[in-house]
């Protein structure tokens, strides 16, 4: 559905102090160099960053010594809102007050006539706001589209262009964490955690019984689809177990998989047929849409299990509740699903084989954060003139 530019242009440099978890912050020569883009105004826009003793590496940064620009001068951006159910969260509306405005959709609706105007991007986190054709008519000053994530499944790209509208994506800061849900899924799936836990906890449980058993990550066949900078981390990790792995690819990834030890399989069947665990790591496209069916499921081993941490779309789900029904396969392990979430009365909600997780991939403390920093990145790339990091492209 769309290709990313390299992100050759961002440097990596270790984080604040008191963000100890954190290893690297992106920052790009946008944020930098601001202030020179707007020399004619009297305010210093730059940040500095100086190193002090005491991290990891040896060196951390303090706090950015900046000077703010007056709120009307700030290029206007659009969110939803801040906080509440759907909102930006309050720690990234900060990040994003330091060099935007913040407009909420609030504030657009109820004075269309001057915010419009000063809309210049929109930042888009989890999906909100919802980009169609009327909101992209009423603002004349947009320039770019801030998507915080990797995903643009939800954005008409075509459309969006069309209007001289630029897109980006993050797709350096959910590599790692949608990596470890992915294997935290097989691993959780493999020993049947969920199930156990409950297993535990129940007031009716008297006994654990012997027979209660799990099957082993190590030295088992995991077959990655979609050999990307995600899946190509998940390669990583498996590693560590001795696994045995193969992986699907529109295209063949010699440097990966030499780095991995994995072997490619030109046809996606041949990966099934031979995997013990089969994990989904595509974008959504017309091609991938329920890339995952009946005939699919039925190429898998009676001990397999399938975990998807893709897009819920590219599984059919109603062939899944199926194959789970009646054992076609072992197990499933899913972290996102269509429509998310699931209704409750749904098939998938009433098996014990399968553990679903509410969309949780790059739901971390860090990886938000870094997703806001490289969405700014690319917004203030786009405002400057200045190559773009991330930018996604209409097919």
């Amino acid at each position: 559905m769309f290709r990313s530019k390299g992100f050759g242009l961002l440097k990596l440099i270790p984080l604040m102090s008191g963000q100890p978890n954190l290893a690297y912050k992106f920052i790009h020569p946008a944020i930098a160099s601001h202030g020179h883009c707007c020399h004619r105004r009297s305010v210093d826009y730059r940040q500095r960053y100086k190193t002090c003793p005491g991290s990891a590496g040896g060196r951390t940064l303090s706090a950015p010594q900046t000077k703010i620009m007056a709120e009307e001068e700030l290029p206007g951006v659009l969110i939803l809102d801040v906080g509440g159910t759907h909102g930006v969260l309050e720690d990234l509306a900060a990040l994003l007050k330091k060099h935007f405005r913040l407009i909420t959709m609030k504030e657009f609706i109820e004075n269309k006539k001057e915010m419009s105007k000063k809309i210049q991007s929109v930042f888009v986190f989890e999906c909100r706001p919802t980009i169609d054709r009327e909101l992209l008519e009423s603002l004349p000053n947009l320039k770019v589209i801030g998507n915080s994530g990797v995903g643009v499944d939800h954005l008409d790209l075509k459309m969006i262009s069309n209007f001289g509208v630029k897109v980006t994506n993050t797709p350096h800061a959910v590599a790692d964490p949608t990596a470890d849900i992915g294997v935290a899924l097989m691993l959780a799936s493999a020993r049947r955690l969920v199930e156990g836990c409950q297993i535990t906890v129940s007031p009716d449980t008297k006994y654990f019984a012997v027979d209660w058993l799990g099957v082993e990550v190590t030295r088992a066949t995991l077959g990655i689809i979609g050999m990307g900078s995600i899946g190509y981390k998940v390669a990583q990790r498996a590693r560590a177990f001795n696994m045995r792995i193969l992986y699907h690819n529109r295209n063949r990834r010699k440097e990966e998989e030499e780095a991995v030890c994995a072997h490619y399989c030109e046809k996606m069947e041949d990966l099934l047929q031979q995997s013990d665990f089969v994990m989904l790591v595509v974008n959504l496209t017309p091609e991938t849409h329920k890339l995952i069916g009946k005939k699919e499921l039925g190429l898998m081993k009676p001990t397999a299990t399938l975990i998807n941490i893709s897009r819920g779309a590219v599984i059919d789900q109603d062939a899944l509740a199926e194959a789970l029904q009646n054992k076609v396969i072992r197990a499933a392990a899913l972290d996102v699903t269509y429509p998310e979430p699931l209704p409750r009365d749904h098939p998938l909600l009433k098996l014990n084989n399968i553990i679903i997780t509410p969309h949780i991939g790059t739901a971390t403390v860090q990886a938000v954060r870094m997703m806001a920093e490289e969405a700014i990145a690319n917004m203030l790339a786009v405002l400057n003139g200045q190559p773009i990091p991330s930018e996604v492209f209409p097919k």
